[in-house]
């Protein structure tokens, strides 16, 4: 049993790794090779370094790392040891592939609007896949896990935007870069579809809510059409109080369509419910993540 465990965190640790490479490498390209060009004013961290390089040159890794020390300590405590050490990793990870490895690959010059968009798709796209592995750059993605800490209703994505619109309205006002505010707010909304989409879309899907008299007749009809399991509810009528069923259902988006065949195939009469599922875990669908060691 230890031995199974063992192997399990070892996986998980080269996971994790591989992960927080990958991250930093589109995290740097996206910032050194798109945004720093083109002056956009920056969001967090990434930011405040990217207006102490242009006023004074300062490597943006190292002085990205020097501004997470103060914000790293005060979090400490509410984010506990595991995720602060693991950020700390990351940290250091995308701060060598910042100052070293994006200043080996060719800077885009081009279009400032194409900039801004690949920045955002690279940048969202690295942090959150770095989000998914329960680990941060550090700075302002510190203070974004202890706001969500506090308030777990509020998505990542909806953190950071709001996080971010003063350090860019700075960057932006101190340059007297009026566009750059506009390419600055342009990024920060796409960095924050980005990590939601990928966060919360990859695994998204859709839920139906069916209302029968034929409960356990729809549910073995979707599992023999389309292999999906079902809930079945007892419920009755507001109105005429009649008793019913309600069958529920998650599955893909592809799939629904065969749900609703074989519903109407054993119920013609039956009131179909079908909304979006944001994120769906468990038997048959993504499995939640093995925990973290502390």
């Amino acid at each position: 049993m230890a031995r199974k465990w063992n192997l399990t965190w070892k996986r998980e640790w080269v996971i994790d790794i591989g992960v927080e490479v990958l991250g930093s490498i589109l995290i740097a390209v996206a910032l050194y090779n798109f945004a720093l060009m083109a002056k956009f004013p920056m969001t967090g961290f990434s930011g405040i370094s990217f207006i102490l390089y242009r006023f004074f040159k300062l490597p943006i890794g190292f002085t990205t790392v020097l501004l997470n020390i103060p914000v790293a300590i005060v979090c400490y405590r509410l984010l506990g040891r595991g995720f602060f050490l693991r950020s700390l990793r990351c940290m250091i990870i995308s701060s060598f592939f910042m100052d070293y490895v994006a200043p080996l690959f060719p800077v885009y010059t081009g279009s400032r609007m194409l900039a801004a968009i690949v920045t955002g798709v690279l940048g969202g796209l690295g942090y959150a896949i770095i989000y998914m592995r329960n680990s941060s750059t550090g700075g302002a993605d510190f203070i974004i896990m202890s706001v969500k800490a506090l308030r777990p209703h509020l998505s990542l994505g909806k953190i950071a935007f709001l996080s971010d619109v003063g350090i860019i309205l700075v960057g932006g006002i101190l340059f007297k870069d009026m566009d750059g505010i506009v390419y600055g707010m342009i990024i920060n909304y796409i960095f924050a579809i980005m990590v939601d989409k990928v966060m919360y879309g990859m695994n998204a899907g859709k839920l139906a809510l069916i209302v029968t008299d034929h409960g356990h007749d729809i549910a073995d009809a979707i599992d023999e059409m389309c292999g999906r399991g079902s809930t079945i509810i007892n419920a009755h009528g507001g109105d005429k109080k009649e008793e019913k069923d309600v069958v529920m259902c998650a599955c893909s988006t592809k799939e629904m369509y065969l749900v609703e065949r074989s519903v109407k195939k054993i119920d013609q009469s039956a009131f179909i419910i079908i909304m979006e599922s944001n994120e769906v875990l468990g038997e048959g669908f993504k499995n939640t993540r093995v925990a973290q060691i502390e």
